[in-house]
């Protein structure tokens, strides 16, 4: 690149001016990496802390459907689950951690009552009922942490590699270039000088 350039203080400012982007570019990404590396980590020990919770509940929630079973018969709980309506509210809105959208995902709780009549049902199914309803739950908040995990990562090595081509490539070339113009205009100005002092010389 350097071959290339003409070494004028125009062009010596310009190669300052984008130097001193780049390393500020540099510095930001670099800043931002970091963010979002620790947002990401941060998500990672959260989701294992849910998928703990999730394995806990689930475990729960078929002893109590083991127990609602024995007290009530298969054949009745089937009968109860087929009459409970398919889960259809859960609504997803976004928030941005440094320009990167992640998920939000909510679930509109409405009628917390049971589905079923109180007839013919037990105690071990309500509680099983409650147990599967917390596994929705943390189901659903795991899945958007997950997602917020991906998409993190995603946009991490996005900006590692625009940081990478900031450090390696462009701030070395500009420096190059900085030096190569600097260097050229100061051998013109010896040569300048030596001019002038050999015609002062000759003229005296």
């Amino acid at each position: 690149m350097s071959n290339n350039a003409v070494p004028t203080k125009g062009n010596l400012m310009a190669a300052k001016n984008t130097l001193k982007l780049s390393v500020q570019g540099y510095e930001l990404l670099d800043k931002k990496r970091n963010i979002l590396v620790r947002e990401m980590m941060s998500l990672i020990d959260k989701a294992q802390e849910v998928q703990s919770h999730i394995d806990g509940t689930f475990s729960e929630a078929y002893e109590a459907l083991q127990m609602a079973n024995i007290n009530l018969g298969i054949h009745n709980i089937e009968k109860t689950v087929y009459a409970i309506d398919e889960e259809k509210g859960i609504a997803i809105n976004t928030r941005s951690i440094m320009g990167v959208e992640i998920p939000m995902a909510a679930i509109d709780e409405g009628d917390s009552r049971p589905q079923y009549g109180l007839k013919g049902t037990s105690v071990a199914l309500d509680v099983a009922r409650e147990k599967f309803i917390a596994v929705k739950k943390l189901t659903v908040q795991l899945a958007e942490i997950e997602n917020a995990i991906y998409r993190l990562a995603v946009n991490i090595k996005k900006t590692q590699k625009r940081a990478n081509a900031l450090k390696n490539i462009m701030i070395p070339r500009y420096e190059e270039l900085v030096k190569f113009i600097t260097e050229s205009l100061e051998e013109k100005e010896r040569e300048e000088f030596t001019r002038l002092k050999m015609i002062k010389k000759i003229k005296a």
